[in-house]
């Protein structure tokens, strides 16, 4: 047996040791998935300031983005941290590290929600397409969209579908992922939006993805659309 007290040392020991997988510094108490306490905290929320529709500063009156909405939102700055955290976590998850990703829900279910989210009567997720679901084994936006349905109490519904062998819009240029076409996005067979529905997303980089899911829940039939991500590129 181990005397009285070894334990709590070697616990400081190997901390002291391990390398942290995003600063490479040591992960001290406190880490999480393989990530140092100073590197979950950046996690950084947005500047105050920011527009409500298209979630960015910016000096003219009205909004330049193209956007088909009203509310518009994100929780952390995608660039926020060094290294920057939604850089690092978001490709890491949908490579499949299952740590980074039950670690980011984990602090969804806690973070501060725009006060519009309980307005809404419904939540979806943005699609992505089914080869990609296939392989990874999980759809990031739809756990997103259910842990945002539950903390609202408003009903998760995926109304959204993409087709199967289009691009992903991560690997493209700025320009390229403007072009998008509205037909890339559709409902899903038999989807009746109603109401204000919440689109949810894992980033909001251009927008486009968000516009095309927004621009088919309101051919559909919903009377409202807004806009929730985790992270916003800024």
């Amino acid at each position: 047996m181990l005397p009285a007290g070894l334990l709590p040392r070697l616990a400081v020991l190997r901390g002291a040791l391990l390398l942290c997988r995003g600063c490479l510094g040591p992960v001290g108490g406190g880490a999480e998935a393989g990530l140092c306490t100073r590197c979950w905290a950046g996690l950084l929320p947005l500047p105050e300031g920011r527009c409500p529709r298209c979630a960015l500063r910016h000096a003219e009156e009205i909004c330049p983005e193209t956007i088909a909405w009203e509310h518009g939102d994100a929780l952390w700055d995608y660039h926020g941290g060094r290294p920057p955290l939604g850089a690092l976590l978001l490709p890491g998850i949908k490579q499949g590290e299952t740590g980074w990703r039950t670690a980011l829900l984990r602090r969804l279910a806690s973070a501060p929600l725009p006060a519009w989210t309980a307005e809404v009567d419904l939540v979806t997720s943005a699609p992505s397409a089914f080869p990609r679901r296939l392989l990874r084994g999980f759809d990031l936006g739809v756990e997103v969209g259910r842990v945002v349905a539950g903390r609202i109490g408003r009903p998760f519904a995926p109304l959204l579908a993409k087709g199967w062998f289009s691009g992903r819009q991560a690997s493209r240029t700025e320009s390229a992922r403007r072009r998008l076409p509205r037909k890339a996005i559709v409902l899903r067979r038999g989807a009746s939006p109603g109401g204000t529905v919440l689109l949810v997303d894992d980033v909001w980089t251009t927008g486009t993805t968000l516009l095309r899911c927004a621009q088919a829940l309101m051919e559909g039939g919903a009377a409202e659309v807004r806009v929730l991500t985790l992270f916003r590129a800024l």
